[in-house]
């Protein structure tokens, strides 16, 4: 048997592809849309994939499921559980609790784990050419590294009201009767690791065991003690601020996200081409340098999507596809960086990438309002805005400022004043720049304090 897991750093995600060698079968479950890993890796081991799964509606990327069971001629596979208002709006075959795909010498077999989601399945592995009993479990969001999926997700991102109690309770149950009902040695393989907003303390190790969660997980001691209310208490408190775009994800994932296929080649744009497009409003252009480039000088109305580990998250913090009805012109090095940057917006649903150009020459620039920490001090904003989670905004905050992390503030916008200057920070300035940027292209009059939180504490400390 393979078992490969495929991780996204910049949304923190795992997918996995596992197959049987004997018969040059395979499976990914969890996929992402950009989907040439996968067959990267079936040509690499003389494999087809013959089959897709997923373990539930994913809220913090947009399913691959779709695109790559279309671009393979592969079985998709999606959960039957859940009820009613949980059942997929596409086609694919439902698995239900106990249901099993097998592979050659492998079964992969599904059970049902609501909690974090109605709907949520694991799947249970076992290669039959080494053992009869399960090895390995794909978790998807219920049990992490450390952690287990929060229940809290389907009020904070699909608008339900106080699911997240219900959720807590089955979560309880779930790993009573699913999870530590398994030996210890079985390899658990979560769909998420640090970094992810799926969980409050999710753990960096690619893998863990159902033996090592039970001993030292945090939930271990509630479900020793069977105490159930210990265990919810403790689950929801302190999880942090769920993104806006993930509404947006639960939508598209139940109802089917778009089939791509192939994907053109992006078109390289002058600079005259670009300032035709601005004038009149025909794109949006994505400025990717760093937020301390940026304040020197960008592109008038400009995102600024810095490139690098978090493309994808913030992305889907500065553009809303469902509101902005003009495409995305990237700034980029060359055709490979432009088209590996669509990738990872692509994981958001951001399919509007028109094309790339490599220079900001001859195109309209502005420099970004600032203010400094000193300034600040004789200054009076319609409001001070602390783009910050807000654990970090409890921890210590600018006095009289709000907190509206940068994921969500595009999203609430009437939680902003109609009028007059807003005063914004992070921690360093780098999501306060993504968020200054979506804001100011909505039409706030915004001023980004120079070196955000970092920098007005030194300065407060000195002064």
């Amino acid at each position: 048997m393979l078992l490969e897991r495929i991780y996204d750093e910049d949304l923190a995600q795992a997918s996995y592809f596992i197959g049987c060698q004997s018969k040059g079968e395979a499976i990914v479950i969890d996929a992402r849309r950009d989907n040439s890993e996968y067959f990267e890796l079936a040509e690499r081991h003389g494999m087809r994939i013959t089959a897709v799964a997923e373990t539930h509606i994913h809220a913090d990327y947009l399913s691959g499921t779709r695109e790559l069971a279309a671009a393979a001629d592969a079985e998709a596979y999606v959960s039957g559980e859940g009820g009613e208002d949980w059942q997929y709006g596409f086609d694919a075959t439902r698995l239900n609790h106990g249901d099993k795909i097998t592979l050659g010498n492998i079964t992969i077999e599904a059970r049902h784990t609501p909690g974090h989601t109605p709907e949520h399945l694991v799947f249970l592995v076992t290669d039959g050419a080494f053992s009869n009993d399960p090895g390995y479990m794909i978790s998807g969001d219920f049990v992490f590294a450390g952690d287990l999926g929060r229940p809290d997700l389907l009020d904070e991102a699909a608008g339900g009201v106080d699911t997240r109690f219900e959720g807590a309770k089955q979560l309880f149950r779930s790993l009573k009767e699913q999870f530590l009902t398994l030996p210890d040695h079985v390899l658990v393989y979560p769909g998420h690791g640090s970094g992810s907003a799926c969980g409050k303390a999710l753990g960096a190790l690619p893998a863990t065991t159902v033996g090592y969660e039970r001993t030292n997980a945090w939930w271990g001691k509630h479900l020793r003690n069977d105490d159930e209310q210990g265990f919810i208490d403790e689950l929801l408190d302190g999880q942090p601020d769920a993104h806006a775009y993930f509404g947006r994800m639960k939508r598209e994932n139940k109802e089917g996200p778009a089939v791509l296929g192939p994907l053109s080649p992006l078109q390289a744009f002058t600079s005259d081409q670009v300032r035709s497009a601005l004038e009149e409003d025909r794109a949006i252009f994505v400025d990717t340098r760093t937020n301390d480039e940026v304040k020197k000088g960008t592109v008038l109305a400009a995102l600024n999507i810095p490139a690098g580990g978090k493309f994808a998250s913030y992305g889907a913090w500065a553009y809303d596809p469902e509101k902005e009805q003009q495409p995305l012109i990237l700034l980029a090095e060359d055709q490979d960086q432009a088209e590996d940057m669509r990738n990872h917006l692509m994981r958001v649903g951001i399919d509007a990438v028109k094309g790339y150009t490599i220079s900001l020459a001859d195109l309209p620039q502005t420099q970004p309002a600032t203010i400094t920490p000193a300034e600040l001090e004789d200054f009076e904003p319609a409001l001070l805005l602390d783009v910050r989670n807000k654990s970090e905004h409890s921890a210590g905050h600018v006095p009289g400022s709000k907190q509206l992390s940068a994921g969500r503030v595009l999203w609430h916008q009437d939680q902003l004043p109609a009028s007059g200057p807003i005063v914004t920070y992070c921690q360093s300035g780098v999501r306060n720049s993504v968020a200054a940027s979506a804001l100011r292209r909505a039409g706030h009059d915004v001023r980004e304090l120079v070196g955000s939180y970092a920098g007005w504490s030194d300065w407060n400390t000195s002064h």
